[in-house]
C-alpha cells in the first residue's frame, strides 16, 4: 500500500467492511455498527430470525440505505435506487445478513468464544488506530468513534470487532487443517500466468449458412437421428394475481411538500464538497533522525519556492512511492480525505502557492496546490423529476408489500384469487404456457414466478411471491407433459440444426483448404490474405481471457498452449464456428518469477479453497437451523 493510500484512509477508515465475514462468505458487508439511531424504525421490527438471532429492521435499512450509496459513489447518478432493487440488491443484502447470523449461530454451537482482551488486541492492531506503530490511546480511540456521522458508540464497535473474531475463529476451525502442496502451487501460478500470442484466422458459421440448404429428405433424417434433442419440455400454465408496483406508482401522487422534506433530508447527495489538486514531496521520518530529515526538507523547499521545477523535484526526492513518479500529483480530493495535518495545509493555499513544512505522522511534506474547485450544490429543480419516481416507486412498494400482506391472509384456495381481485378492483389473469426458465406472458421474466409454479400442487396457491413488478400469488391452471414432437411441430428447429451443421462442414473444409496453402509458407500473414482472409494478431493472453472475435473459446486456447511457438494448428472447431491459429510468441513465467510470488500466490489459492469450503460448510449448517425471513417487512423497510 502507498503512503498516498494511507492518507487518504486515515480519516476514512470506518467505510471498510467486515473483513473476516467476508472472506468466510466473499460478500460486501457492512457492520451494523454503522446503525443509525435516529431512525423511525422500532428495533423490535423484525426482518429474520435464524435460530432465534433476529435481525432487526434498523439494522437492515442502515446496512440497505449504505449499500445503495455505495453503489451509487462509484457508479454516479446512473446507478438509481430502483434500478438496484431490480437487480435484487434488497435480497442480497438479507442473505447476507443471514449468512453472518447463521455463523454465529453455528461459533456458538461449537463453543467458540472471543474474550475482551482478543477484542482489544485487535482494535489496537487496525492501522487506523495507531501512530508510529503504536496504539493512539483510549481518549484519540473515542474521539475517532465519535467523528463518525453518526457517532458510533464504542460498544457497538467492539460487538462488530467480536463478532469478525468469532467467524474468524470459526473458519481457522473448520478450515485450518487444509494445505497446497509445493507442486500444486507452481503449477497454478503457471497456468494462470503463462501467455500466448496468436495470429488468428475465424471461420465463423453464420457466415456460410446463406451458402446452404436443407433438403426435406435431409430433415427427416436428422430428426430422426436426433429425436431427444428436440424434445419440448413439460409446461404449465398459471392463474395469478399480481400487486402491481407500476399500477400503484401511476396512483401516487408527490406533493411539493414531499419533494422538498426528500430534498432537504438527502441534501449531502446533491451537494459536491469543495476539491483541490495538489502536489507534495514527503521525506519519511520513521528510524530516522528528525533533524536531519527536517534540514533536507528545508533545502528542498527553498529549492521549490526559488522556481525549481516542483515535478522534477518530487520525482528525485520525495518518498511517496505512490506519487513520486508523477511528480507527486495526489489528484483532486475533498475535505477529510488526508490526514489532518495535511488537509488543513492544502486547503489553507491557493493555486500556484507552496507551502510552508508540514509534519505528519509519515513525515515532513512539501505541498504545491495545483488546483481548487468549489463546492456546488444541485438545486431541487434539478432533482424534481429524480426525486419524484424516486419516491413515488418507494411509496408503490411499500403499498404493494402491505396489499400483498393483507392478501396473503386472504387467498388460500384458488377461488379466493377472484374474490380478493374482486373487493380491491384489480384483475386475476391467465397466462399462457411455459416451461422452466421461459418468461411468462404478460409477467416477462419472472424465474421466482416459473419456480413456484412448476412447485406448487393442483388445487393449491402460493404466494405471496416477490418480483421485479410486484406481487405474485398464483395457482395452477393445467400442465402439459414433456414430448416428443412429430417433425412437422419441430420442422423449423431441425432446419435451424441441419443447415447450421452444414454451415460448420462448410466452414471446417473451408479452414482446412486455407490450411493447406499457408502451413509450409514463409510467411503466415501473407499467405493467408492471398486465400482471401485477414488474420488477427492478439495481444498476449493467459488461459482465462477472451479470444478477440471468439469469446471465450476453450477449445482454441488448449490448442494454443499446446503447440509450440511457431506452429499453426489443424482447424478447430468452437462453439461459433472453426478457427485456424499460429503461436506467434510464447511467453512462460520464469523459475525466478515464481520463487518472488509463490509464499503470496499460495496464500491466495489457500484463502479461496477455504473460503469455499466453509461457504460450502455453512450451506449444510444451515440446512439444520431454523431461518424465518419476512421478506414484507423487508418491502415495507426499503420503502
Amino acid at each position: 500500500m502507498t503512503m498516498l493510500d494511507r492518507m487518504r484512509r486515515h480519516k476514512g477508515w470506518l467505510k471498510w467492511s467486515l473483513g473476516l465475514v467476508c472472506l468466510a462468505f466473499v460478500i460486501f458487508y457492512i457492520p451494523d455498527f454503522l446503525r443509525d439511531t435516529s431512525a423511525d424504525l422500532a428495533a423490535t421490527d423484525t426482518v429474520a430470525v435464524v435460530e432465534g438471532l433476529e435481525i432487526r429492521g434498523d439494522e437492515f435499512r442502515r446496512l440497505y440505505q449504505s449499500q445503495i450509496q455505495a453503489y451509487q459513489s462509484a457508479y454516479g447518478g446512473s446507478m438509481n435506487e430502483q434500478l438496484l432493487r431490480q437487480l435484487g440488491v434488497d435480497q442480497q443484502i438479507l442473505q447476507q445478513m443471514v449468512d453472518e447470523r447463521a455463523a454465529l449461530v453455528e461459533a456458538e454451537r461449537v463453543s467458540i468464544r472471543v474474550s475482551d482482551e482478543e477484542v482489544r488486541a485487535r482494535i489496537m492492531a487496525i492501522p487506523s488506530f495507531q501512530e508510529n506503530g503504536a496504539f493512539i490511546g483510549e481518549q484519540r480511540y473515542r474521539q475517532l468513534l465519535g467523528m463518525q456521522s453518526p457517532p458510533l458508540a464504542t460498544t457497538d464497535f467492539e460487538e462488530s470487532v467480536r463478532r469478525s473474531l468469532v467467524v474468524e475463529k470459526l473458519r481457522a476451525s473448520v478450515t485450518g487443517w487444509m494445505d497446497i502442496p509445493e507442486k500444486d502451487v507452481e503449477q497454478e501460478y503457471r497456468r494462470r500466468n503463462d501467455k500466448v500470442k496468436l495470429a488468428l484466422v475465424t471461420f465463423p458459421t453464420d457466415s456460410f449458412k446463406p451458402d446452404v440448404t436443407a433438403t426435406d429428405a435431409e430433415l427427416a433424417s436428422h430428426f430422426e437421428a436426433n429425436k431427444e434433442t428436440f424434445r419440448i419440455p413439460e409446461k404449465r400454465k398459471i392463474k395469478y394475481l399480481l400487486a402491481d408496483v407500476e399500477g400503484l406508482r401511476a396512483k401516487v401522487v408527490v406533493s411539493q411538500a414531499d419533494l422538498e422534506r426528500a430534498y432537504n433530508d438527502s441534501l449531502s447527495q446533491y451537494q459536491t464538497p469543495e476539491q483541490i489538486r495538489a502536489s507534495h514531496i514527503l521525506l519519511k521520518t520513521e528510524g530516522k533522525d528528525d533533524a536531519v530529515v527536517r534540514a533536507r526538507a528545508e533545502e528542498l523547499l527553498k529549492q521549490a519556492r526559488a522556481g525549481a521545477d516542483f515535478a522534477e523535484l518530487a520525482k528525485k526526492s520525495s518518498e511517496d512511492e505512490g506519487t513520486a513518479p508523477q511528480g507527486g500529483d495526489l489528484d483532486f480530493f475533498g475535505r477529510g480525505r488526508m490526514v489532518p495535518e495535511f488537509d488543513t495545509a492544502a486547503f489553507a493555499l491557493q493555486p500556484g502557492a507552496i507551502s510552508e513544512l508540514v509534519k505528519t505522522q509519515y513525515g515532513y511534506h512539501i505541498i504545491k496546490l495545483v488546483d481548487k474547485k468549489e463546492g456546488t450544490t444541485r438545486g431541487l429543480n434539478d432533482v424534481r423529476q429524480q426525486l419524484t419516481d424516486q419516491i413515488g416507486f418507494e411509496r408503490a412498494q411499500t403499498q404493494a408489500a402491505d396489499l400483498a400482506q393483507s392478501l396473503q391472509a386472504q387467498i388460500t384456495k384458488p377461488a379466493d384469487l377472484d374474490t380478493a381481485a374482486a373487493a380491491r378492483g384489480l384483475k386475476v389473469e391467465e397466462s399462457g404456457y411455459f416451461a422452466r426458465g421461459e418468461p411468462i406472458l404478460s409477467l416477462g421474466a419472472s424465474p421466482e414466478v416459473a419456480a413456484s409454479a412448476f412447485d406448487v400442487a393442483q388445487g393449491g396457491v402460493a404466494g405471496p411471491i416477490a418480483t421485479s413488478r410486484g406481487f405474485v400469488f398464483l395457482t395452477l391452471v393445467d400442465r402439459k407433459d414433456s414430448y416428443v414432437p412429430a417433425l412437422d411441430e419441430a420442422k423449423d428447429l431441425v432446419r435451424e440444426a441441419v443447415v447450421t451443421e452444414k454451415a460448420r462442414d462448410l466452414g471446417k473444409k473451408k479452414a482446412a483448404d486455407v490450411l493447406a496453402k499457408v502451413k509450409n509458407a514463409p510467411d503466415f500473414e501473407r499467405a493467408v490474405k492471398a486465400s482471401g482472409f485477414t488474420p488477427e494478431t492478439t495481444e498476449p493472453i493467459t488461459r482465462d481471457a477472451p479470444i478477440p472475435g471468439l469469446g471465450q473459446a476453450p477449445e482454441v486456447i488448449e490448442a494454443a498452449f499446446s503447440l509450440p511457438q511457431g506452429a499453426i494448428s489443424e482447424p478447430i472447431t468452437t462453439t461459433t464456428g472453426t478457427a485456424l491459429i499460429k503461436v506467434v510468441e510464447k511467453l512462460e513465467v520464469t523459475p525466478t518469477e515464481i520463487a518472488a510470488n509463490k509464499d503470496r500466490f499460495r496464500e491466495e489459492l489457500l484463502n479461496d479453497k477455504r473460503n469455499r469450503f466453509f461457504s460450502a460448510f455453512m450451506v449444510k449448517a444451515k440446512q439444520k437451523m431454523r431461518i424465518d425471513v419476512n421478506r414484507q417487512a423487508v418491502q415495507r423497510l426499503i420503502g
